[in-house]
């Protein structure tokens, strides 16, 4: 079975901006994929290649074992691609709107009469599929958005930040349709700001950073490459926090990060996780009130951080 995309050696240029140098990389069937990187670092690019909008200047690409740049139809028919802000005519109805993105894909009018009615149902949109789009929250007209994207079936979905500017519950509705797609046989390659979506979403993750794939694997993957677990403390009076942090210097790799609004204390361990709590015994006689110590893995920020050297407020 081919890969659902694969990405050898892949480069291009705008002038003398080197946008990916010799990217790689491959997605499996049956997946949701998220493409991480910092700004600039050529996530978008990559995106717009593999949706046909601009061509490569060097390597190969191929969706389902298609040649991107030489068969740049065969692939649109594969795929589809859903951008950051919902397309769709707000003086239609829904229906109406994703008949018409099925009409427009070739579909006869009782094909895209029975793929809406389907889309519709996948969405959960049921109940509004006959107002107006204008009466629509944020979170249904992205979930419409996808919906149209979907009605001609592809094979591969691209989503480009699909829950920027959604509120938390609309959003957890939103990865619940996402999570359904692969199950319907859509594999879905995923951009996002937001780290802790693809740690929800994503089975596998690709870091780029200077037009090249720097890190790959599942998220628990990335996370053990970011090296040593944490140990946190959170404290009840946020004035003891410069005292937890001088002691948890002594088992700590590195400086201790305080967090001032959640009243907490963190460090990379550089002691086996067995000895940290004798280590933190001296706290005892502080008097220091404790509300909560946990050792963990590094989260998927602390990762990004540790594997590109950028802060994690730059990721687009």
């Amino acid at each position: 079975m081919n890969a659902t995309l694969e990405a050898a050696g892949l480069n291009k240029s705008f002038g003398k901006t080197r946008a990916l140098d010799g990217l790689n990389l491959t997605m499996e069937p049956g997946q949701v994929m998220a493409l991480l990187g910092p700004n600039g670092a050529g996530k978008t690019t990559f995106v717009n290649l593999v949706a046909t909008l601009i061509r490569p200047d060097g390597g190969a690409l191929r969706v389902h074992g298609i040649d991107v740049a030489r068969n740049p139809a065969a692939v649109r028919r594969l795929m589809a691609l859903a951008g950051q802000s919902a397309a769709v005519e707000p003086t239609m109805t829904g229906r109406e709107n994703i008949v018409m993105v099925a009409r427009l894909s070739g579909a006869s009018a009782s094909d895209a009469r029975r793929n809406t009615a389907a889309v519709i149902e996948q969405m959960g949109l049921t109940e509004a599929a006959d107002r107006t789009v204008r009466t629509y929250s944020g979170g249904m007209r992205r979930r419409l958005d996808l919906g149209a994207s979907l009605v001609a079936r592809p094979r591969l979905l691209l989503l480009d930040e699909p829950t920027t500017g959604l509120d938390p519950r609309s959003r957890l509705e939103l990865w619940d349709v996402i999570r359904s797609l692969v199950v319907n046989g859509t594999d879905v390659l995923l951009t996002t700001q937001y780290l802790d979506e693809a740690d929800h979403l994503a089975s596998q993750i690709a870091i780029i950073d200077h037009g090249h794939v720097v890190a790959s694997g599942t998220p628990r993957e990335l996370k053990r490459l970011a090296g040593r677990n944490v140990v946190e403390i959170r404290v009840r009076d946020s004035s003891a926090l410069d005292r937890v942090a001088a002691t948890l210097m002594s088992i700590g790799d590195g400086p201790a990060t305080i967090d001032a609004p959640t009243r907490s204390v963190r460090v990379a361990l550089s002691a086996d996780t067995e000895r940290v709590f004798a280590a933190l015994r001296p706290l005892d006689d502080t008097g220091i009130a404790i509300d909560e110590v946990s050792v963990r893995q590094p989260t998927l920020d602390e990762a990004f951080l540790a594997l590109t050297g950028t802060p994690k407020e730059a990721v687009a």
